[in-house]
């Protein structure tokens, strides 16, 4: 039994060196490849060393408020898309399906939120740090615990922005993967280092074009090998990849209302309360700019991401019934991407160069404005109040700052490749504070009466509680009372001759063996499409993680803030609140309290009052 176990596992081995040795990067790819780093890397320069601009924090962090439209709605796009969306979205659609697709969608509603309900707040309170908003509607104490998950979260995820790709690559090239990952993390670290926000917006720009082209040629050439559209779509609907669920059992992995709910959370926190893109929303010179860079930047997103969640589909119709995960030449979903690339495209010179340069193209995007945006975060907030501040020192210590947690991501690594499911491995880990910051966001934006107490111990509460249910959670998976199995596929149809043989050794396998049958009756389970077991909340679905851990603020913040009343004496300028909130109040301007106003004397004008309520009203 032994020998012909090693005989099978020989053969499968040797089958698979075989069939990726034909699906290797070729000369002209490793140019494409390096052409993409050398641009990003010589923008980087140019903003270091060639760019006539003041060397100041502004310049670096914001690009003297004066960065053009059109570029930042594409750096917000590419930053959006990092390798793992690029990698594991496709992934998550060949797996389980297209109810991905309503996170997507659920940017249509994002942004109409941000651009009417959020970005008003930042743009009439001057806010350059999102994160200054927390101490202007609440006190530093709040502001100094949402900026610590922030942190938690760039350690927690930088390393992973930066791993996937390395996946990529080495899938495709056979290098070590952990010398991919010092590599490209070494050149997006330089070029983030002496450029500033403006490398990181002019590099997205260019790299953002390698997406878009990347993923329009993935969908048609995939579609045209697949034998058409019709073909796709066929296959795709016998292989249950349509099969949409409007339940409302959140312990199902993905449905309609999970994806919206999940998905409008997550682009809401993402990109308006998150510093990486308020850092860049807020360099356009005016709020108009900013409206029509969320619009475009909106329209962008939908469009690259719904091609992304259709490849997917498109990889399932493609190898309908032939399997590469089960045919053993694909270790798990989050390298099937790079293999479809080289299956179809490598004999077009220089495409599957393309590709991968797409995917590193979007991973660096993230990184390079995380780490920008982390260094200025580090500095301002624990930094800054500790020395003597000036402008050189400050951007010498940012730039510092950005090698330091560069040389992190290249460690981190060697743990993320442990990781089974990147995406879910992701919304798993920001689950645990995500709602909590989005909660307490827009607490100080639509709950006046909340004061600061109510804020730190709603975060707390919802951290805590969401930690908790997650701990458990993953304590049901590993004692297998939650598994997600994938949509099947299989074998039956493969024709390809680079299958063949292990086709053939797997069904010799199976004809040699006799499974012998359980005793055991079958536990209660939760599947990613059923449960039968009896609901629990540690069975919920890491979708709605986010979600749960905003109510849990609201569920807090709401009933303590009549325990905790903000104090008659404490008054807040009304432009904290977003304008709809305002308008609901009828307080158009700051509230004053009667008894603070002289008898038979008219109401102090707007900028007045604004003055006061910035502490340096002028004696009257």
């Amino acid at each position: 039994m032994a020998s012909t176990a090693s005989v099978l596992a020989s053969t499968v081995a040797a089958t698979s060196s075989a069939a990726l040795e034909d699906l290797r990067f070729s000369i002209t790819d490793y140019i494409v490849f390096s052409l993409m780093l050398g641009a990003s890397a010589g923008i980087g320069v140019y903003f270091g060393f060639f760019s006539k601009a003041k060397n100041t924090t502004e310049e670096y962090l914001q690009g003297g408020k004066r960065m053009p439209t059109f570029p930042v709605a594409i750096s917000l796009v590419s930053s959006q898309l990092s390798g793992v969306a690029m990698m594991s979205v496709p992934a998550e659609t060949y797996s389980f399906g297209f109810n991905m697709i309503f996170v997507v969608w659920a940017m249509v509603l994002a942004v109409p939120v941000l651009i009417y309900v959020i970005v008003p707040v930042f743009y009439e309170n001057n806010v350059s740090n999102c994160y200054e908003y927390l101490e202007m509607r609440f006190n530093k104490h709040t502001r100094q615990l949402v900026t610590i998950t922030f942190i938690m979260n760039q350690f927690l995820m930088l390393p992973v922005y930066m791993f996937v790709p390395a996946l990529a690559f080495s899938q495709v090239t056979g290098y070590n993967i952990h010398l991919i990952n010092t590599v490209v993390s070494s050149i997006c670290v330089f070029y983030t280092m002496l450029g500033g926000i403006k490398a990181v917006v002019w590099t997205d720009v260019v790299q953002g074009g390698v997406m878009l082209i990347s993923v329009l040629l993935v969908a048609f050439l995939g579609t045209s090998n697949t034998g058409g559209l019709s073909n796709v779509l066929e296959n795709a609907a016998e292989g249950g990849r349509f099969d949409f669920n409007f339940g409302l059992d959140p312990r199902l992995r993905i449905t309609f209302w999970g994806g919206i709910f999940s998905g409008l959370l997550m682009w809401t926190g993402k990109i308006g309360l998150d510093q990486s893109c308020v850092q860049r929303i807020v360099s356009m010179p005016s709020y108009t700019h900013a409206k029509k860079c969320l619009f475009m930047a909106g329209v962008g997103f939908l469009l690259v991401m719904s091609f992304t969640c259709f490849a997917g589909i498109i990889m399932f119709a493609y190898y309908y019934g032939c399997d590469p995960i089960q045919a053993g030449l694909v270790s798990k979903p989050d390298k099937l991407m790079p293999f479809f690339i080289q299956d179809i495209m490598g004999h077009l010179m220089g495409m599957p160069g393309v590709f991968i340069s797409c995917v590193f193209s979007a991973s660096l995007s993230s990184l390079s404005a995380s780490l920008n945006s982390f260094a200025g975060v580090v500095y301002f907030d624990y930094i800054k109040p500790r020395i003597n501040h000036t402008e050189a020192k400050a951007n010498g210590i940012m730039k510092m700052t950005i090698v330091v947690m560069g040389a992190y991501c290249i460690l981190g690594g060697f743990m993320v490749q442990n990781f089974n499911s990147i995406i879910q491995t992701m919304w798993t880990i920001t689950g645990i504070n995500t709602g909590a910051v989005v909660g307490v966001f827009l607490l100080g934006m639509f709950v006046p009466r909340c004061n600061a107490k109510v804020a730190v111990t709603g975060i707390a509460f919802s951290v805590l509680g969401m930690l908790w249910i997650i701990i458990n959670g993953q304590l049901n998976f590993k004692a297998g009372l939650i598994k997600y199995e994938p949509l099947p596929n299989g074998l039956d149809k493969c024709d390809a001759p680079q299958f063949q043989v292990i086709l053939n050794a797997i069904n010799n396998q199976n004809s040699s063996t006799t499974p012998m049958p359980s005793l055991e009756a079958p536990r209660p389970i939760t599947t990613a499409f059923d449960s039968d077991r009896d609901f629990s909340i540690y069975d919920i679905s890491f979708y709605w993680y986010k979600v749960l851990g905003a109510l849990l603020v609201f569920a807090w913040a709401i009933p303590m803030s009549y325990v905790w009343p903000t104090a008659k004496d404490e008054k807040q300028n009304p432009k904290l609140y977003s304008p709809f909130v305002r308008k609901l109040l009828n307080q158009p301007g700051p509230v004053l309290e009667l008894e603070e106003l002289p008898l038979k004397a008219p109401l102090p004008d707007d900028e007045e009052v604004k003055t006061k309520d910035n502490g340096i009203a002028r004696d009257a």
